[in-house]
């Protein structure tokens, strides 16, 4: 795992349907989130905020919601992720609403193809976000980064990086989902995302899933990790603009975390969708940090080995 680590607040709520996520990177940096990474002997290195259009919280153009502004702030974030992984450091992705995971896994994905690296995208999230101007009547893009990493929709979108598709559907496993729409479901079975829902994390459990959406990575691979803030239950995490009900539990979501940890290949990670205005005490912040310090080595673990049984 990297060892250097550029924080890149993006301040931004462009992409949805509800204001507040633009203040989610300084909710992160009261939590404390640079001194707990520093605490586990990390090099830490705040770039501070990029800057972009503002918010001008307008009506759907032909389908989406300020495209311009979305280009905009992608196309920033874009060449801050791939300036980072070129000096070799670990950019986290301080959002931000979640059409930032645009800008962010494209550069992830250009490094990839110019290094030789395979790449693997782990989605924790409520929603597939997979939804396309079609589908859709809000025209909020936070809900299509990942139709829009996959080639589906128009060109000023789905071209930043240079090549579309940014991304195949295969590198995907999304974790948590528990609120997609008829049309988006259909669409996320014909592009083939792997996709563990709530219902396969209470059937199956939280170590099986992480082992099947693990699987298959060597020293080869780039992993990285797209952290939607509202994949957790909201009971446990309130400050978000798209609660649903039944995510995971706090127990669930730091297993998670700690066997991504276990594999020592996280190269890249964003938090998104934090909405202070929303939560209590900056309580969700607080725990989106206590997770992140887990993918770092935190961890409950007091055996020496872990049961494999």
């Amino acid at each position: 795992m990297q060892h250097h680590i550029s924080l890149i607040g993006v301040p931004t709520d462009i992409g949805a349907g509800a204001r507040g996520a633009s203040m989610g990177p300084e909710a992160l940096r009261v939590a404390g989130i640079r001194s707990v990474l520093e605490s586990h002997g990390l090099d830490v290195l705040d770039r501070g905020n990029l800057s972009g259009p503002p918010n001008p919280w307008l009506a759907p153009a032909e389908g989406y919601r300020h495209l311009a502004e979305v280009v905009e702030w992608n196309q920033t974030l874009h060449e801050a992720v791939r300036a980072e992984l070129a000096q070799a450091r670990m950019p986290i992705v301080l959002g931000g609403d979640h059409c930032l995971g645009l800008g962010s896994i494209s550069a992830v994905a250009r490094h990839c193809r110019e290094t030789g690296k395979k790449l693997r995208v782990l989605w924790l999230d409520a929603h597939a976000d997979f939804n396309t101007a079609a589908l859709t009547p809000s025209g909020n893009i936070h809900g299509m980064p990942v139709a829009l990493l996959c080639g589906h929709g128009p060109a000023p979108l789905t071209g930043i990086g240079g090549t579309t598709p940014a991304i195949d559907a295969g590198v995907v496993r999304q974790i948590g989902i528990r609120s997609v729409d008829a049309g988006e479901k259909r669409l996320v079975h014909e592009a083939g995302l792997e996709v563990f829902d709530m219902r396969y994390i209470d059937e199956m459990g939280m170590r099986h899933t992480m082992e099947q959406a693990l699987m298959g990575m060597d020293h080869n691979t780039h992993l990285h990790v797209s952290f939607d803030v509202d994949f957790l239950d909201p009971e446990i995490a309130p400050g978000v603009g798209t609660t649903v009900p039944g995510g995971p539990t706090y127990r669930e979501a730091q297993l998670c975390m700690e066997m991504i940890a276990d594999t020592g290949r996280l190269a890249s990670l964003d938090v998104m969708e934090l909405n202070p205005a929303l939560d209590v005490r900056n309580r969700t912040a607080e725990l989106a940090v206590d997770l992140i310090e887990s993918l770092f080595g935190k961890s409950t673990l007091m055996r020496k080995t872990a049961p494999r049984a």
